[in-house]
């Protein structure tokens, strides 16, 4: 007989030619010649040396071990004294429950969804994040989520995390944020076959994120042909000069044509303006002459109202003048000094008086 000592944390399992026997825990036990024992450190994971199903029919073992089996489209989280160490995929495995603490935590990947009770500060580890796939939705957007091709739901912002398996999942954002559309450089015909480029723009909204992704293709591009189409049909309505005098209403005109539209594709238009008004070089250079000659046509009109004004003002003068003789020579003497002004001297020749000559120059004879 042989003595065995089996310390603590240990287990030891007996084996009599080959074949199993017994377990034996911590203590001194007597061994027989022809019996081995095989140590087992209990905190390890216990690992067969025979098949598992002959060493399960002994109560005593089996009840010292905890079985776990994982299926194909499952994985087991194994947590010891609380603490996450490893990943099981199928298979069967056996751990001793009498020194360490286990949990463990069973999860279908053959599902969506991660409804197990596992810390989401787990999803980045490195042994569970090749079974996750992660969403980011930012602050400003919404998202729908489509699974194998079917809309399942619509997400709001946050970071989303699903177990990965051969379902698809598709998630399409949108920004939910108010967006601006410019319709830039569009060279548009008016009734008079005048061209005319306008540069327009309009600030819009998405409402609806189900109905702008699932039931529009790219709504943006929609969105830009229903202004653009809009805004040509209003500036073929009008002729040049009547496009040009009401310049501001195009973009309210516009506005109200395609609000009903833009709701059919899950956004709402807001505001909606025009940028620019270009015409042509050569139609440039017409309406500058235009506008010159109206220019030059109210300056005429000015200069006739002064013409009339000053002959009327001098006719009136001639009135007075005729029934007042003094004023008459009050004026006499008002241009007297003027005439005066220009001359640099005077000659007199003779022997007559000087006052009397002078009073002969500038007389006038009625």
């Amino acid at each position: 007989m042989n003595r065995e000592r089996i310390h603590a944390g240990t287990v030891g399992l007996v084996f009599k030619n080959g074949n199993y026997t017994r377990v034996i825990t911590e203590g001194k036990h007597w061994i027989k010649f022809s019996e081995q024992v095989l140590r087992c450190d209990l905190s390890q994971a216990f690992s067969a040396p025979k098949a598992l199903e002959i060493l399960l029919k002994d109560e005593v073992l089996a009840a010292m071990l905890t079985l776990i089996d994982v299926k194909d489209n499952e994985i087991v989280l194994v947590y010891e004294n609380k603490n996450f160490k490893r990943i099981l995929t199928a298979g069967r495995y056996t751990f001793w429950n009498s020194l360490i603490d286990y949990k463990f935590v069973t999860a279908d990947l053959s599902k969506i969804e991660i409804t197990e009770d596992i810390s989401k500060a787990l999803y980045s580890n490195m042994q569970l994040r090749q079974y996750i796939r992660t969403f980011e939705v930012a602050a400003f957007e919404k998202a729908i989520m489509i699974v194998n091709d079917t809309f399942v739901k619509i997400l709001e912002h946050g970071t989303y995390h699903f177990w990965k398996n051969e379902q698809t999942i598709k998630i399409a954002k949108a920004d939910m944020r108010q967006l601006q559309l410019e319709v830039a450089g569009q060279e548009l015909l008016t009734k008079d076959k005048a061209t005319v480029r306008i540069n327009f723009y309009a600030q819009y909204q998405v409402t609806d994120i189900e109905t702008a992704l699932m039931q529009n293709k790219d709504f943006e591009k929609q969105l830009y042909t229903i202004l653009q189409l809009a805004l040509r049909a209003f500036v073929g309505a009008y002729t040049l000069d009547e496009l040009l005098e009401q310049k501001e209403t195009i973009a309210e005109a516009v506005l109200k044509n395609v609000k009903t539209q833009a709701t059919k594709l899950g956004v709402n238009v807001l505001h909606a303006g025009v940028r620019d008004v270009i015409l042509p070089g050569d139609m440039k250079d017409i309406m500058n002459q235009v506008l010159i000659a109206q220019k030059k046509a109210q300056a005429n009109v000015v200069t006739r109202r002064e013409e009339t004004a000053s002959t009327r003002s001098l006719l009136n003068t001639a009135k007075l003048m005729e029934d007042n003789n003094m004023l008459f020579k009050l004026k006499e003497m008002e241009y007297v000094e003027k005439i005066a002004d220009k001359i640099g001297e005077i000659t007199v020749a003779g022997n007559g008086n000087v006052i009397e000559q002078l009073k002969d120059i500038f007389s006038v004879n009625k």
